[in-house]
């Protein structure tokens, strides 16, 4: 028999449920989105009307099981959903990327059966989600907390800040990591599912960002804030543990929002270099501007690989905390550099609040920051390859 060895289908390749899911969030971003995204940039604020049509769309509860009122998808849709709304707004984009890979995900995981059947169904109906683990001098050191959470009765009792919470000022559901043992430095964190209205919580100030200005970054405050231990979410003093997980899979969907922020850029530049013309011809005709745009496509392109490498991983129960990292490292690198290209290309008027890549040049620099900066991915990639080879 010659019959060949039948293949694995390459990790890029979508199936026609996740073609029609990436065409239906597509043309969502751009019919409705994109007329809104420089009044949300300008103003700051992203309005509610399109975060309903999140929820209505399913986008806001992709993994949540249906008898919880939720898509009962799988995590490689939340990273299409991210890529897609990125490439017209990645401030929109993280809103979906923190709701599902951070606080759906981290419940899905660690919640108990009671903490599912409580949340789960409000995060697929409305409820926006926030995952609160920064503090002032709590960052790349992310387990050096200071809030404190002690044990009073039946509830804990929460004090202390936390600092650069996205969707603090849209969400009503708060994952929030304290420390409940102090002697036991960062393997006393717990982590707790904490609603938006408990006496004692309180949403502070909104950052007055550089980039993805529309979605809110604020200040929380725990003043005396009592929570029961029925909210503990997964065991107590187990929080790093619940945190380190959680953050591994939210870095493959801010990979995924690098990828498409970048080529939303790419998508108005080589739009543009059509259009515009210097010496009676296009500047797109010129070979040293098609050769730029070949080289950031590609790369582009390697990222994307990237990300839907590790997200399929994920998916299949492997491991990809390295494949995670060298994911967002990457992707971040190259949407940088594709936003400041077009913003090249674009000349003097993409450095004007006219043409979107301005804006999108400005939404890349968190891609090197959040969820663990570049410097932490390098360090979780080699302390991998710098383990014994078998």
């Amino acid at each position: 028999m010659n019959d060949k060895p039948s293949l694995a289908p390459p990790l890029t390749t979508l199936s026609e449920d996740e073609q029609l899911f990436r065409s239906t969030v597509r043309n969502f971003a751009e019919t409705e989105v994109a007329p809104k995204v420089r009044d949300m940039d300008e103003r700051g604020a992203i309005p509610q009307e399109l975060i309903n049509q999140l929820f209505k769309l399913g986008l806001m509860a992709i993994e949540i099981p249906e008898r919880f009122g939720g898509a009962g998808a799988h995590f490689f849709l939340s990273i299409l959903a991210v890529e897609e709304l990125a490439r017209v707004d990645p401030s929109l984009s993280v809103v979906v990327d923190v709701q599902n890979t951070l606080v759906i995900n981290a419940i899905l995981k660690w919640g108990s059966n009671d903490l599912q059947a409580r949340f789960l169904p409000q995060l697929a109906s409305g409820t926006v989600g926030a995952y609160a683990l920064s503090e002032a001098g709590s960052g790349s050191d992310a387990f050096s907390l200071t809030t404190r959470a002690a044990l009073d009765g039946n509830d804990y009792v929460l004090n202390g800040r936390k600092l650069w919470i996205t969707n603090a000022r849209e969400a009503e559901l708060f994952i929030v990591m304290a420390n409940s043992n102090r002697d036991a430095g960062h393997r006393g964190i717990t982590a707790f599912v904490i609603e938006h209205d408990r006496p004692g919580f309180t949403v502070g100030k909104k950052e007055d960002k550089l980039g993805i200005r529309a979605t809110s970054t604020c200040e929380l405050v725990l003043d005396e804030c009592r929570v029961p231990k029925q909210n503990i979410l997964g065991e107590r003093e187990h929080g790093y543990k619940v945190a380190i997980e959680t953050l591994n899979e939210g870095r493959i969907g801010i990979g995924a929002q690098m990828v498409g922020l970048a080529q939303g850029a790419l998508r108005h530049a080589l739009h543009y270099v059509q259009e515009r013309h210097q010496f009676g011809r296009a500047i797109g005709d010129f070979q040293a501007v098609q050769f730029q745009l070949a080289q950031a496509q590609t790369e582009v392109d390697m990222a994307r690989l990237g990300v839907y490498n590790a997200a399929r991983l994920h998916g299949r129960g492997q491991p990809f905390q390295t494949e995670g990292a060298m994911a967002k490292l990457f992707s971040s690198q190259v949407a940088e550099r594709a936003t400041s290209l077009a913003v090249q290309l674009f000349g003097g008027v993409g450095y004007t609040k006219d043409y979107p890549v301005e804006k999108l040049y400005r939404d890349a620099k968190i891609g090197q920051i959040y969820e663990g900066t570049s410097n932490v991915q390098l360090q979780t990639i080699a302390k991998q390859i710098m383990k014994p080879q078998a």
